[in-house]
């Protein structure tokens, strides 16, 4: 088995005469916030020809880092076969016969499917709504003497079931940052640098216990971080370590899993090769790395980063440019348009409205328009709260042209087209509140109806009836109650909290109160 990095989290797998692709991303992302790094613009044809006619394609998900669609519809042969992940809805199905595919094959969640002779692959899927309302997906390949993971930005709570197709020999994973938090919220200088380093800590000691737990051979650092050659954004890049990002690059992560007596992976930059050579008497196989840079040029990226990325900025100025350009200028009623978009859907999630709790206030220029959440609806804002409203709890501050965009687009996932894209200041008053933001990655009627459908599963407090499980001197119940994460991995105690690893969510060793989300508080004690 053969795989080759060709940016982010793409990657070209070549084994027993076959091909396949995953998340080939090439195109800007999130509004030209997003670009890929090191820079994947350089490949060398005979990959390309490659990458753009496999006989297999798997995409994860569908974020714009991942779902190419510029890239797809022009420069992906159509006649390639589709790696479906087993997702509740057929949305990415249904886009992907839209750019053109016919070709699929279906599959379960965590089931082997044989694509071709010898070679099996199993999906695996995380249906939260937390992950998009699409879900996220992690791809297993087996050839009979070689298995590569292909995680990516899954953040699955079952590494036991990753493991269980057998020993891995290649294990491509995030670990760093691919949010727009804290980055984009009003609020001092200081205490925004400590929640980013909070977040970067978070994000290590996740990946951390992934690649503890699969055991790789090999490590290979992936799906991240994207650079920001924006002018308006270029401090989002982290270069020195002092910046108030959340976007270390693979050299830190690297540095960390050698502390821990890990040296195991490789510096990957679009153009690296892993060659898999299978033991003869069933052990672990041997892994190549072979690079494509002479000397030290692939050290010379991250040595002078600074340099690296704006040379890559001027070589893109024109393109970003003209993309900017592009965006929808025209100026509508976005009032009545999102009046006429959005109350349908709050009709629709009466548990999503109650989660939020609250009204949210979205400035856009010279228009301001309020959401009414309690009351289900869109509503003009001329400075003085609504009559018969209450005093809103969050805060959207966004260029005008960039909604008028997403609403002339009729983006379904804001998530996945402004909110990622940094270009916007949020505030709030209180914690994070999860329903606010799944309610706006959930703007079509299919997906509205999983999300209230998920909100009232956890309004009710379903119980999963798994006994409770012993973390360092506690006793905690065993699913953490924001994405059902396994405390028995994910737990640790930190301080006075108890801090589930998977998304950084801390809880009260006191009272089991939760830091992050007051309705998601846990059942926890000492132990006697």
């Amino acid at each position: 088995m053969q795989a080759i990095s060709i940016g982010h989290a793409g990657i070209l797998i070549r084994t027993r005469g076959i091909t396949i692709v995953c998340d080939p991303w090439f195109e800007p992302a999130f509004f030209a916030s997003w670009f890929v790094f090191p820079r994947n613009d350089r490949l060398p044809d005979h990959i390309m020809r490659d990458v753009c006619n496999p006989d297999f394609l798997y995409v994860s998900h569908l974020h714009g880092d991942h779902f190419d669609i510029p890239f797809l519809t022009e420069r992906m042969n159509k006649d390639t076969t589709v790696i479906l992940p087993g997702f509740p809805t057929r949305e990415m199905e249904r886009t992907f016969s839209k750019l053109g595919f016919r070709k699929f094959v279906r599959t379960q969640n965590a089931e082997e499917t044989e694509i071709s002779d010898g070679v099996r692959v199993a999906v695996h899927v995380e249906t939260s709504i937390t992950d998009g309302p699409g879900g996220d997906s992690a791809l297993v390949v087996s050839d009979g003497t070689s298995r590569l993971v292909n995680q990516n930005d899954c953040r699955t709570n079952d590494l036991d079931a990753l493991r269980a197709h057998g020993p891995v020999d290649l294990h491509w994973l995030q670990y760093s940052g691919a949010i727009w938090y804290p980055m984009v919220y009003d609020m001092d200088d200081d205490t925004k640098k400590q929640l980013c380093r909070d977040k970067v800590e978070s994000q290590f000691a996740r990946a951390i216990r992934y690649v503890e737990r699969i055991d790789a051979t090999t490590v290979v650092p992936s799906a991240g971080p994207p650079c920001f050659l924006d002018e308006d954004l270029f401090g989002l890049n982290m270069i020195t370590g002092n910046e108030t990002s959340i976007f270390p690059d693979q050299t830190e992560f690297i540095a960390r899993l050698g502390a821990l007596g890990r040296h195991n992976v490789a510096t990957t930059i679009p153009g690296t090769s892993f060659t898999v050579v299978a033991d003869p008497h069933g052990g672990p196989g041997v892994v190549t790395v072979e690079q494509p840079l002479p000397g030290d040029g692939v050290s010379r990226i991250f040595e002078n980063k600074l340099g690296y990325l704006r040379e890559y900025q001027a070589d893109c100025a024109q393109w970003l440019s003209d993309k900017k350009s592009s965006w929808h200028t025209n100026r509508t009623d976005l009032v009545e348009t999102m009046k006429l978009w959005f109350e349908p859907l709050m009709s629709m999630a009466p548990n999503v409205r109650a989660g939020i709790g609250a009204g949210c206030l979205v400035i856009a220029d010279d228009v301001s328009i309020y959401l009414d959440f309690p009351n289900g609806k869109v509503l003009p804002y001329n400075g003085n709260i609504p009559t018969g409203t209450q005093p809103y709890s969050f805060r959207f501050e966004i260029a005008r042209d960039l909604l008028e965009t997403v609403v002339a687009e009729r983006a379904v996932d804001w998530s996945n087209s402004l909110f990622l894209s940094a270009r916007f200041t949020a505030w709030r008053e209180g914690e994070y509140n999860e329903y606010l933001y799944n309610f706006l990655k959930s703007l079509s009627v299919e997906r509205m109806a999983r999300t209230e459908s998920e909100a009232a599963l956890k309004m009710k407090g379903v119980e999963s009836g798994e006994a409770d499980v012993i973390v360092g001197d506690y006793e905690v119940q065993r699913r953490c109650p924001h994405r059902n994460a396994d405390l028995s991995v994910f737990g640790e105690v930190d301080g006075d909290n108890f801090v589930c690893t998977l998304h950084g969510w801390k809880f009260s060793l006191q009272d089991g109160r939760c830091r992050n989300a007051a309705e998601h508080s846990i059942r926890i004690k000492k132990r006697t």
